[in-house]
C-alpha cells in the first residue's frame, strides 16, 4: 500500500503549540515520524513559516526530509486558486488558503488537513471547492481536520 501523501498548511504545525489542537496535532505528526504518511508542503507553507516563532519552526524542522515532499506553485494550481475566487468561494483576502487548496488538488494530495475550520474545514466550502474540482476535471478533495487521520 502507498503511503498516503497528505498536504498539510501552516495550522497543523502551529497546533502542536495551541492547548486547543496539541494532542490531535502531535500525534499527526508522531505518524509523520513513523513514516506512516508524507507530507506535502508548498511556497506558501514555507512563507507563512517564515514569520512563525522558532518553536513552530522547529516542529518541521525536526520532521525528516524524505518524509516530506515539497511542491511548486504551478500555473494550474494558479488558474484553480483563481477559480475558487471567482466562484465566491474565498475573497482574494484569503488567497492563500484558496492556494492551498488549489495544490492539494493539482498534486491529487489524498487529503488536505488544516485547522482552519473559517477557510477550509468548513462544510459549505468543501462542498464548493469540490464543485468547482469536478467541474474542471478534478477529482473530490478530502478536506478534514488531524483529528480524523489516523494509521497504525
Amino acid at each position: 500500500m502507498m503511503k498516503p501523501r497528505i498536504y498539510i498548511d501552516t495550522s497543523v504545525i502551529g497546533g502542536c503549540l495551541d492547548e486547543e489542537f496539541e494532542k490531535e496535532s502531535i500525534r499527526f505528526f508522531d505518524m509523520v515520524e513513523k513514516n506512516l504518511i508524507k507530507i506535502l508542503i508548498s511556497p506558501i507553507f514555507i512563507d507563512e513559516l517564515e514569520g512563525a516563532p522558532q518553536k513552530v519552526k522547529e516542529i518541521l524542522s525536526k520532521t525528516a526530509r524524505d518524509r516530506i515532499e515539497y511542491l511548486e506553485l504551478t500555473d494550474e494550481a494558479i488558474e484553480l486558486r483563481n477559480l475558487y475566487i471567482k466562484n465566491g468561494i474565498l475573497s482574494e483576502k484569503w488567497i492563500d488558503d484558496a492556494t492551498h487548496v488549489a495544490l492539494a488538488t493539482v498534486y491529487r494530495a489524498d487529503a488536505i488537513v488544516s485547522w482552519n475550520f473559517r477557510h477550509i474545514v468548513r462544510l459549505d466550502k468543501i462542498k464548493m471547492f469540490n464543485q468547482v474540482n469536478i467541474l474542471n476535471g478534478y477529482g473530490i478533495l478530502t478536506i478534514i481536520s488531524p483529528k480524523e487521520v489516523y494509521y497504525e
